[in-house]
């Protein structure tokens, strides 16, 4: 066994464990230690490199618009910023933004609720009508549409992978230690955590523990005897081909197609020369954590409602497959971010429900400001804190897909 000492330990090395270790390293005003820990250095089964890849202003609450505007802010200063001597990462950001389509009066509302929070945050997104619609996307159906919302910019797709990786070997640069390890149990002295134990035998005393580990975030906080309502839920992803690829209209964004959200619950945006597509499923139960077998009985649907969104997705041929997890949060689709109530350096980066790839850059700037300052500094992450879990209060997110 061997012991160590360092101010804060990151539980969970993806995304948003190593945003956290970043913004803590390049703080000056921080000068502590960081170590991350994380079991599986080839990240195949997290949720960050198995997710769809995207970032969206498109949210029914302020704090989420506000999270991923900042988000688009530092992807595109990505390779700047996250510079190693002469490598500066490409994060191959496709600004092409999201198109949400509204089929009910129900769904239409939503929409213009959900538009106005946007708009009074500064997002990009314009309301189209069925006719608007037709001539941004001559490629739809567009007889059942009551309404379409369409993020201009700031909104896309971006190497997942990249983003994490960026961030890994920046702070490693900035002198962030990594374990290749697993954390199996927790040191709590009355309201305080005082280390941890790993699984090699080796302990990990600390100031500050975060939680970012993902679908294991509940039993991370299980182990502190803490409670945190979040699960593994699953979701597959589909690559297909088309046999006549469809085009926007030059006027808007190049003819670029944008990140396309049905009322059906089906996505599907370009993916390189191909497409990417999934849905919300309608039976949604928690599953396994080493569950991560496809649904391919989705796929049927998907196409079934693709075709009749447009005619060019009628011949159609999957290319490949995959399923990742949601660390879904069962009490809102919220993220629960910030310290515990009571154990106070005990700090939450949990839940993201799909959004924590693009969510990742200002909670980790978010949790390096609470661990340095005891507040936050520059976008108030309060809305989404564990006051809300203990009180069993939801903070309902609208936008979800």
């Amino acid at each position: 066994m061997r012991k160590h000492r360092y101010d804060v330990v990151i539980a969970g090395g993806a995304v948003t464990g190593s945003s956290v270790a970043y913004f803590l390293a390049a703080n000056p005003d921080f000068n502590g230690s960081v170590a991350l820990v994380e079991m599986d250095p080839t990240f195949s089964k997290s949720a960050t490199a198995l997710s769809s890849s995207s970032i969206r202003h498109q949210f029914s609450t302020a704090i989420n618009v506000q999270i991923s505007q900042f988000g688009t802010q530092f992807i595109r200063e990505f390779a700047e910023t996250m510079r190693v001597n002469e490598t500066k990462p490409d994060l191959f950001f496709r600004e092409n933004g999201y198109l949400f389509l509204a089929e009910t009066e129900e769904q239409e509302q939503i929409l213009r609720a959900n538009h106005k929070v946007q708009v009074s945050c500064g997002a990009d997104v314009v309301l189209f009508d069925a006719n608007e619609l037709a001539s941004a996307f001559p490629h739809l159906n567009t007889d059942d549409i009551r309404l379409a919302s369409y993020g201009r910019s700031g909104e896309g797709w971006f190497s997942n992978t990249g983003l994490m990786d960026g961030f890994r070997r920046k702070a490693r640069q900035l002198g962030v230690t990594y374990f290749v390890d697993e954390v199996c149990e927790i040191s709590r002295q009355s309201n305080r955590i005082t280390g941890v134990s790993l699984k090699s035998g080796d302990v990990i005393d600390c100031e500050f523990l975060v939680n970012a580990s993902g679908t294991r975030g509940a039993r991370v906080a299980a182990m502190a005897g803490l409670k945190l309502p979040v699960e593994p839920r699953k979701r597959t992803i589909f690559i297909f081909d088309c046999a006549k690829s469809p085009q926007g209209s030059a006027n808007v964004n190049n003819g670029q197609l944008p990140l396309m959200i049905d009322k059906s619950g089906t996505f599907c945006r370009p993916e390189g020369e191909h497409f990417m597509s999934g849905m919300s499923p309608k039976h949604d139960p928690a599953v396994d954590q080493d569950d991560f077998n496809p649904q391919f009985d989705e796929f049927e649907t998907i196409w079934a409602n693709l075709a009749a969104r447009s005619e060019n997705f009628e011949a159609i041929k999957l290319l490949n497959s995959w399923a990742g997890h949601y660390d879904y949060c069962t009490l809102d689709q919220n993220a629960v971010v910030g310290p515990h109530i009571e154990v106070k350096n005990f700090l939450f980066a949990n839940g993201f429900t799909g959004h924590g790839l693009q969510q990742s850059p200002a909670i980790g700037r978010g949790i390096s400001e609470m661990i340095t300052y005891g507040e936050y500094r520059t976008l108030d992450l309060s809305p989404l804190s564990y006051f809300r879990v203990a009180e069993n209060r939801p903070f309902i997110e609208k936008a979800i897909i």
